[in-house]
């Protein structure tokens, strides 16, 4: 590879340090490569367009959340994204700080990497307004209680059939990348990020029995906000990887499903999903 770019989160890379580093080191060594700041949380989110057709990859500099934003905004133009972890743990992200500059070598000089396809969630809700338009998530969708201190009820449909009806904080439909994250941390199972299918997660189940669920990747998921007090409208918001999209009142759903496009996700390490996994559990306890 020649050809690099990097898109770089100002607030985690301190006065980017890290992301000159790197784009010195590529041109130093016969490469070329340039860079764009990422600021979603103050409302700028880098320009594609300005990233060149030629690009073999792309740094993600930041975190586990600045290489989601990039992952859902980059899936159409199938370039491989590595992620440069300056936060805390990073489950997504491939290189370390001081294991950047490796990582770039080897890019440079060596074909020993792996580029991973990993399956994105496409989602839209359907309002009493009319349909919305269609979101991405990498990690998951999560639809969860808004307002009182109470469970909503949240009704499940798999491919037009009726599944079951949790009452609970909030549901997660989660990808195999996001099972480490907010699905692990509701008690969900931890997959392979390269396997091909979807999970449901309750959050905070008021039952005993209420399981994740596991689904074939072609499922599509539909979920109804179910009135449960008539006094007060039942309200739910939706995300998209972290990200607020809009807010559900009963009788409003939300349908889920595999996107059409995946994310390309370059990896360096030879070690195994369940090596990595158990050094970053061990790192983070």
């Amino acid at each position: 590879m020649n050809h690099f770019y990097i898109i770089a989160n100002a607030q985690k890379d301190y006065q980017l340090e890290i992301t000159k580093k790197i784009q010195q080191f590529i041109i130093q060594n016969g490469g070329t490569c340039d860079y764009q700041l990422n600021q979603e949380q103050e409302g700028t989110i880098f320009d594609k367009r300005q990233i060149p057709d030629d690009t073999e990859c792309i740094f993600v500099v930041g975190g586990d959340g600045t290489l989601l934003g990039a992952a859902r905004i980059m899936a159409d133009r199938n370039i491989p994204l590595i992620g440069v972890n300056t936060g805390h743990v990073g489950y997504l992200c491939e290189l370390e700080t001081d294991t950047v500059l490796n990582g770039v070598k080897q890019l440079l000089t060596e074909k020993e990497y792996t580029i991973e396809q990993r399956i994105l969630l496409s989602g839209s809700c359907i309002t009493r307004e009319g349909k919305t338009k269609q979101q991405m998530a990498l990690n998951d969708v999560v639809i969860h209680r808004s307002g009182r201190l109470q469970v909503v009820d949240l009704i499940i449909f798999v491919n037009g059939e009726y599944l079951n009806t949790y009452s609970a904080d909030g549901i997660i439909i989660a990808t195999p990348t996001g099972s480490t994250a907010y699905s692990m941390s509701a008690g969900g199972p931890i997959v392979d990020p390269k396997a091909n299918l979807l999970l449901i997660t309750p959050i905070s189940p008021h039952t005993l029995n209420a399981k994740s669920i596991v689904l074939g990747a072609e499922d599509k998921i539909t979920i109804e906000v179910a009135v449960r007090n008539g006094e007060q409208e039942e309200k739910v918001e939706v995300s998209f990887d972290g990200n607020p999209v809009g807010t559900l009142r009963a009788g409003e759903s939300i349908t889920i499903q595999k996107a059409p496009v995946c994310t390309k996700i370059l990896k360096l390490s030879r070690l195994s999903f369940l090596e990595r996994l158990r050094k970053k559990l061990h790192d983070y306890t």
